[in-house]
């Protein structure tokens, strides 16, 4: 019912997948009809990740192709997946990007070709895995100029660069699974010292209050954002940068106490001239829960597919769409 008040148009549900039912109300389908069928995800097979030649053999796959002229793939924000539902058709019939898809590859490989500079990224929140990747990759091409940590990945940047972050904040490295990657860290801050900025003050929470300390006197307390001293030099770079990259919190913006650096971020990225990119997942929501999406040029749909992209890896459900059948 929803779907169909925002499309203006009747939308058919039928709860299945590509069972009798499912066929039936396809083959029986007129011009300008639509239908939506099961979440696909409730299917076993599509939970599987494989190459796009093995999925064209699943169930879902043989059975609906005879049906179908045309597959369009418009899910970016899954396009980093390999699964039946996502590869599989794009083997057997013509196919296609959507528009939301097009827009996405456009804006997001533009970032790492068509480079504006200066070009900051701002990468923070607790996937210190993935930000390191994307790290990787921008230096390596030279499609940054420079890179401001916040989140968890400024605290691994910090203990790289041998600051006493504190046990408690120690332990949460390492409970994430992401002591190994403080030499990666440190090796990268090494290659690209000028271009690598760490948090010069963090705040840290004490009996649920904020405290900013600078970095070279950290106590034993969780830090929950980055400090004050830190929002004004990282407001610069970004007010003067010609493009802005940014995925993850820098800090814990749930708590009103703790939201001020993601607050001031955002802020300075809308109001910045810069064409600006946010990466979708919990930056994404805090744009919006803060007001600032109108300001920002592009929020990205896709979380994961957005990060793996930046990193310079394959998205298999946009390779198999450029293969010929």
């Amino acid at each position: 019912e929803i779907l169909s008040d925002i499309l203006g148009r009747p939308v058919k549900y039928v709860e299945d997948i590509f069972g009798c039912a499912a066929r039936e109300e396809i083959s029986k389908m007129k011009k300008g009809d639509i239908i939506l069928l099961e979440n696909v995800r409730f299917y076993s097979e599509e939970i599987l990740k494989r190459e796009p030649k093995i999925q064209a053999k699943t169930h879902l796959v043989r059975k609906l192709s005879p049906l179908i002229d045309y597959y369009i793939n418009d899910a970016f924000a899954a396009a980093h997946r390999s699964q039946a539902s996502l590869v599989g058709f794009a083997v057997k019939l013509p196919s296609a990007a959507g528009r939301v898809m097009e827009r996405e590859l456009k804006i997001l490989y533009g970032a790492l070709e068509n480079v504006r500079r200066p070009c900051v990224y701002i990468l923070g929140g607790v996937k210190v895995d993935d930000s390191i990747k994307v790290m990787q990759n921008v230096l390596k091409k030279g499609s940054a100029d420079h890179i401001l940590t916040t989140g968890l990945v400024a605290n691994v940047f910090l203990k790289a660069a041998k600051i006493d972050i504190g046990e408690c904040n120690e332990k949460l490295i390492k409970k994430r699974g992401y002591k190994n990657l403080i030499k990666v860290a440190k090796k990268l801050m090494e290659k690209f010292e000028d271009k690598i900025l760490i948090p010069v003050d963090v705040a840290v929470c004490k009996d649920d209050k904020r405290l900013d300390v600078p970095i070279d006197d950290i106590p034993d307390l969780p830090i929950y954002d980055i400090g004050l001293e830190t929002m004004k030099i990282y407001a610069e770079k970004i007010r003067s940068a010609k493009m802005i990259v940014a995925n993850g919190p820098a800090g814990v913006f749930e708590n009103p106490e703790f939201s001020i650096g993601t607050e001031d971020l955002l802020n300075a990225i809308s109001s910045s001239a810069g064409f600006s990119i946010i990466g979708g997942g919990h930056l994404a929501a805090a744009a919006v829960q803060m007001g600032f999406q109108d300001g920002i040029d592009h929020i990205s749909s896709g979380g994961g597919a957005a990060i793996s992209l930046l990193a310079g890896e394959e998205l298999p459900a946009v390779k198999v769409l450029c293969n010929p059948i």
